[in-house]
């Protein structure tokens, strides 16, 4: 069995599709959405050795940084980014991250 927590965050930014297909070219320019997150995180035992609050702490203090960094970038590599520094805080801990535009589409990663 894996216990996991997991937290909620949002955050508005823009990004664009450069190689959007013609049906949806309009994502080629640069556009504003409320990106959702939901990060969950192994927890070793029930007794919660990553507390709630200071995981979306992190999480958020992640994102207030990232807008600089944006772009390009689809919910997928948002999702491969903040894995990266959650990997380097919290090792060895299966993490699933789930980054959505406006709460209606998204992705779901998991990393191991």
């Amino acid at each position: 069995m894996t216990n996991f927590i997991w937290v909620t965050n949002q955050k508005e930014l823009f990004h664009r599709y450069p190689d959007a297909p013609d049906e949806v070219s309009f994502l080629k320019n640069r556009h504003r959405h409320i990106f959702h997150f939901k990060t969950y995180i192994e927890v070793k035992h029930n007794d919660r050795d990553v507390e709630f609050i200071m995981f979306k702490k992190f999480i958020q203090s992640f994102l207030d940084n990232f807008k600089a960094i944006l772009c390009d970038k689809s919910c997928e590599m948002i999702s491969d980014d903040l894995y990266e520094v959650i990997k380097e805080k919290y090792p060895e801990r299966e993490v699933r991250i789930e980054v959505s535009e406006d709460g209606e589409n998204g992705s779901l990663k998991m990393y191991r």
